[in-house]
């Protein structure tokens, strides 16, 4: 299949661009940005209809190239795997990576550094393919890594504004600390195993019980891998990079914060699912992360006024969303709903570029409304995107969120369950509320018929449509936002369930022998699935009906009765100020843990032992010896008397000197 070819198509892009594009006109910087993309889909869809016709057993698909890496009996290679979990993920980072890069020709069409910013694209998706594609985790690691690096340059794309700089950093050095994590596991596994190729691990991997009545090697793997995980997934407690990371350009929210980057840490936990299945309680640390993020976050976009940042924060819940599903190890609907994520979420973010385009420059909510007259296909395509993620039937997350709600209730964990329906709830509140006070209403921006067209001094420009150019990608996602589900309908709605049963091979291939409800450690395609349909439906029921309280809380509140939100948080006074500051999260670990390393590594590293003792040494002994040189410099005085006189006192030392030893 030479799937080296695919990511190799945007590196090359990436560096024709980034060494040449600086003397190209942006029309060839078109052509090499999204020709390489586009080639790069169109080489996935092939490569997918020949992994369609590979008897089962030739999956996975794996080619050597070279070896990179070998120390004794440990080795790293160059290689590529393409099996079920990495095609679906293929497909999803080309294609939606496609259509973004085709909304980001209109958007960016007037920033400077044009040609750096489709650079910076493209080698994003070489390093988020590698880490896709990759045969074992060293060479994920280094896709782990790219992409993080990728991230840190297109958050603080516009490096002179400090925010933005100071963004980029955030990100940078978060990550940093759940890739120590990642990391260490690594080494654990190397220590053990041996080996990081995933056929290897797997088969050594699969020779070890359930670690069903305590934590041990593989439990501790689990729980470095999961610190990974969070940092990259944006879980608890290493979420708060995400949100600031809206300071980059909004393409890049769509392409890295919502469809690609950030699900990373969700594959790398399917990818692992051998070491979880047989470490429960690993896993559950994924479910119970998952979670608390989905609701915390959640009730933090409740209250956001910035448009991007409702959609960050919805971001991170429904992140937790998929940490959930595989941690009760249904990993299959985990991966659901990071591809349906990638449509819904994708198109959200787009639709916010597409508005604060045509607002100028506008991103808080506040100064919107009565958008849809203006903007009606930007309106058209973010309601079904909206309504994909309140889960409302038939729209593609409706599938996907009850899946994960359904089989977390199935696998007993009720309260996990319970917890997922509330910030449902919370999700179609905060998404309508959004959908509300920008499309309805009176517009609340400068005075149309007064504003000038395009952008202002002020970031201020009339309300107006997107060209086509990025139209056309909102279609698109929109589109998918609706029928993309429709892939897994399950058997109680008359479906098959295509989805699930395409990715089972993955999670069951080395599935511990002895699963069992008791120890936690079922595999996908083997949790409790012994409900009724009457239950199921119950559960969908459910699900429809917190979702639709949602909206017609939203609706109350910011369409018939927009006084009452502005009193309501009057009245709730500190609490309100307490949600609306995020918790002051960012606050406290300033206190905490920045501030306390600054100065740590100011008075103590640098002044103390830096300056005081190493600086001290160096400084010490060039004084010592400039004070000795000066010294010996007056020695040389260019009188003949002095220098005799300095060889008396000598010759009378060492006659002394003769003298005193004779004595002895």
């Amino acid at each position: 299949m030479n799937l080296w070819i695919i990511p190799l198509l945007p590196l090359t892009g990436a560096a024709i661009n980034g060494l040449l594009g600086k003397r190209f006109p942006k029309a060839l910087v078109n052509t090499i940005a999204l020709g390489s993309t586009a080639l790069a889909f169109a080489y996935a869809l092939w490569v997918t209809v020949q992994f369609l016709g590979l008897p089962p057993d030739q999956i996975p698909h794996v080619e050597h190239y070279a070896t990179w890496l070998s120390s004794g009996a440990f080795s790293a290679e160059y290689g590529l795997y393409l099996d079920q979990l990495s095609l679906v993920m293929l497909l999803i980072v080309t294609g939606v990576g496609f259509v973004i890069h085709i909304f980001s020709v209109g958007y960016m069409a007037h920033e400077g550094g044009y040609y750096r910013y489709f650079a910076y694209l493209n080698i994003f998706m070489f390093f988020m393919l590698t880490l896709i594609l990759a045969n074992n985790y060293l060479l994920m690691f280094v896709g782990w890594e790219g992409v993080g690096l990728a991230s840190y340059l297109l958050i603080g794309f516009w490096f002179r504004k400090q925010s933005a700089a100071n963004a980029g950093k955030k990100a940078f050095i978060t990550n940093r600390v759940g890739d120590f994590g990642f990391l260490i596991g690594l080494f654990l596994l190397i220590k053990h195993f041996g080996t990081l190729q995933y056929n290897q691990l797997w088969s050594v991997v699969s020779q070890y019980p359930v670690e069903s009545t305590g934590a041990g090697l593989l439990t501790a793997i689990g729980l470095l891998m999961l610190v990974g995980a969070t940092g990259k997934s944006a879980q608890i407690p290493l979420y708060v990079w995400l949100p600031d990371a809206m300071e980059g350009p909004t393409p890049v929210s769509a392409l890295i914060h919502a469809a690609t980057m950030v699900t990373a840490g969700v594959y790398m936990v399917a990818r692992s699912n051998p070491i979880f299945n047989r470490a429960p309680d690993a896993r559950m640390a994924v479910a119970i992360i998952g979670t608390l993020t989905a609701i915390f976050a959640a009730s933090i976009g409740i209250v956001q006024n910035d448009i991007k940042k409702v959609l960050a924060y919805s971001t991170v819940s429904q992140l937790g969303y998929m940490f959930m599903g595989c941690g009760v190890a249904a990993y299959g609907a985990g991966i659901f709903h990071l591809m349906t994520h990638a449509f819904f979420k994708g198109c959200l973010f787009l639709c916010s570029g597409s508005i604060i385009h045509g607002l100028g420059g506008e991103q808080d909510m506040r100064y919107m409304g009565g958008l849809r007259k203006y903007m009606p296909w930007t309106f058209l395509t973010m309601s079904s995107a909206t309504i994909a993620i309140a889960g409302l039937p038939p729209w593609a997350a409706f599938f996907s969120k009850d899946e994960i709600l359904g089989k977390t209730f199935a696998s007993g964990h009720v309260v996990l369950w319970l917890v997922g329906i509330i910030a449902a709830g919370m999700t179609s509140f905060y998404m309508f509320r959004l959908w509300f006070m920008t499309f309805f209403g009176e517009y609340r921006g400068p005075n149309p018929a007064t504003a000038g067209h395009g952008h202002d001094e002020h970031g201020h420009g009339a309300p107006h449509e997107s060209p086509w150019v990025m139209v056309i990608p909102l279609i698109i996602l929109g589109t998918l936002s609706l029928v993309g589900g429709w892939v897994g309908v399950p058997h109680v709605l008359g479906g098959s369930d295509r989805f699930d049963h395409f990715l089972e091979p993955v999670f069951t291939a080395y599935a511990p022998a002895a699963a069992s409800a008791e120890s936690g450690a079922m595999p996908e395609g083997t949790a409790p699935e012994n409900e009724s349909a009457g239950m199921e439906l119950t559960l969908m029921g459910v699900s429809v009906g917190i979702a639709l309280i949602g909206l017609l809380g939203a609706w109350y509140l910011y369409y018939k009765r927009t006084d009452l939100p502005a009193r309501m948080a009057a009245s709730a006074g500190g609490l309100y100020r307490l949600v609306l500051d995020k918790y002051r999260i960012d606050e406290l670990y300033g206190a905490v843990i920045i501030q306390p390393l600054i100065a740590l590594s100011t008075n103590v590293l640098w002044k103390g032992i830096d300056r005081g003792i190493i600086d001290g040494a160096a400084d010490g002994s060039a004084a010592g010896a400039q004070e000795t040189s000066d010294a010996l410099r007056h020695m040389q005085s260019g009188n003949i008397r002095s220098y005799a006189g300095w060889v008396a006192v000598g010759a009378t030392a060492v006659i002394a000197f003769m003298v005193w030893r004779g004595l002895r």
